[in-house]
């Protein structure tokens, strides 16, 4: 159930509330224990979503928070931004005549059930004696330190900002993911016996020489570098990158200046480029700090990355979306901005993606009116450690090369999540970094 919109965009709380106890009991017992699950499958982590969603219909709740935890220590993260519509649920041979099981809410039910009581911590194998270094703390950081750390390494994470998390803390908003919850998981993970360095950036506080002397690393620093559209009128100011503007908000508290002395500039009229989950973010951060709100994107709304939640919950709160819409330019009067100019599209066929093609229409530009441009188009890996081991192999986007164990093309250098995919979502990003951690745990044994 959600909160109603009138209400929600006045502050930051989260606007899902979760389902009940006797919903997530009902909801499980509609589960048909297939013989082959294809959830399991379905499921970046591996999570055993059937014996989970027993143990709920037998109302054990804390069995079925132990048995989820076996694979994945952020189940009330994962419960909340996954796309379970396109991974585990859409896998649900139920969601073939009728509903999926809504394995993404008893996920997170479960979650805030046992933080509720007192979350258990995991046993970890015997010390090894080994130590590895993860570099970023973000999803993928925090999934392979868990990882490692159950079976038995000793592993320090070091992280550039002040705060642990990554994009939970810097990208999503409190909305959708409230900061007090991925705090307590982050927390679990340290109790574990991971250690988590703040304030830490490898190549300055932490030279290479130092990283190397670990017995592996793991890199998992993500896609932090924004992209921009390279059109006249970026550098004025009042442009910003949906990163730089998330972060702001979500990680320095922007939207309480001048309580917290980090400002931020939201004008009366707002225009937020792109179509996928973090340009809703950044549209509805907006709307949140009193802005009336445009989203263009270039192709038809079925095309959007976003997940559809995320579509819907921002129509309802008032963003106005303007599709088959590519802005060419970003005007400017007195060194502000003043719109966007752009131009409509025709939509084509759709590809082998299943998405439209699209063409400029000659002659349709036109300019809307906005005082403040976020650009949210996309992300890279950020450059500046990958400079620090230039001997890393590099992918054609940037990214860091890997083969199917998560190796790079330096001994013992490992890498997982963004920066080795390139963006995708927060359980992608703990997936690769699990399987890299498996890999590391077997180099070290041999």
């Amino acid at each position: 159930m959600d909160r109603n919109p009138n209400l929600r965009i006045t502050d930051f709380n989260e606007v899902d509330l979760g389902l009940s106890r006797e919903e997530v009991i009902d909801e499980a017992k509609r589960c048909i224990q297939c013989k082959k699950p294809r959830c399991i499958s379905g499921c970046p982590v591996g999570i055993d979503i059937p014996a989970f969603i027993q143990a709920i219909a037998d109302e054990k709740f804390q069995d079925a928070a132990d048995i989820i935890k076996k694979d994945n220590m952020l189940p009330a993260v994962c419960g909340r931004v996954c796309p379970q519509e396109t991974q585990c649920q859409g896998e649900c041979i139920l969601g073939k005549k009728d509903l999926p099981i809504s394995i993404g809410q008893l996920e997170r039910f479960v979650a805030d059930f046992e933080r509720k009581k007192g979350a258990k911590c995991p046993k970890c194998a015997p010390a090894t004696g080994k130590k590895v270094a993860v570099v970023g703390s973000g999803p993928a950081g925090l999934a392979c330190a868990a990882e490692l750390a159950r079976r038995g390494h000793s592993v320090t994470v070091f992280e550039s900002l002040h705060e642990a998390g990554g994009v939970l803390m810097y990208g999503i908003p409190a909305f959708r993911m409230p900061k007090d919850i991925v705090q307590y998981e982050i927390d679990q993970v340290k109790k574990l016996g991971v250690e988590i360095k703040t304030n830490h950036i490898v190549g300055r506080s932490v030279s290479v020489e130092e990283l190397l002397g670990f017995n592996a690393v793991f890199l998992g620093t993500g896609a932090g570098l924004p992209y921009f559209m390279s059109i006249p009128g970026e550098n004025l100011p009042g442009v910003y990158s949906a990163n730089e503007f998330l972060t702001r908000v979500n990680l320095m508290g922007a939207n309480k200046f001048p309580e917290n002395d980090t400002p931020v500039k939201v004008g009366k009229k707002v225009v937020v480029i792109g179509g996928g989950n973090v340009a809703m973010d950044a549209a509805r951060v907006a709307r949140r700090m009193g802005a009336d709100v445009t989203l263009m994107y270039r192709r038809g709304e079925a095309d959007m990355p976003a997940r559809l939640d995320e579509v819907r919950h921002a129509k309802e709160e008032g963003v106005f979306f303007m599709t088959a819409t590519n802005p060419i330019a970003i005007l400017g009067e007195n060194n502000a901005v003043s719109g966007v100019k752009a131009i409509k599209m025709e939509l084509g066929t759709a590809g082998d993606d299943g998405r439209c093609s699209f063409y400029p229409i000659e002659g349709s530009e036109f300019a809307v009116e906005a005082d403040v441009v976020i650009e949210a188009i996309g992300q890279g890996p950020n450059p500046l450690l990958l400079r620090m081991l230039p001997e890393l192999t590099r992918n054609r986007n940037g990214s860091v090369a890997v083969n199917c164990l998560g190796e790079t093309s330096i001994q013992k250098v490992y890498a997982g999540g963004d920066v080795a995919t390139g963006a995708a979502t927060v359980i992608l990003a703990m997936g690769t970094a699990k399987e890299a951690a498996v890999a590391i745990d077997h180099m070290l044994k041999k």
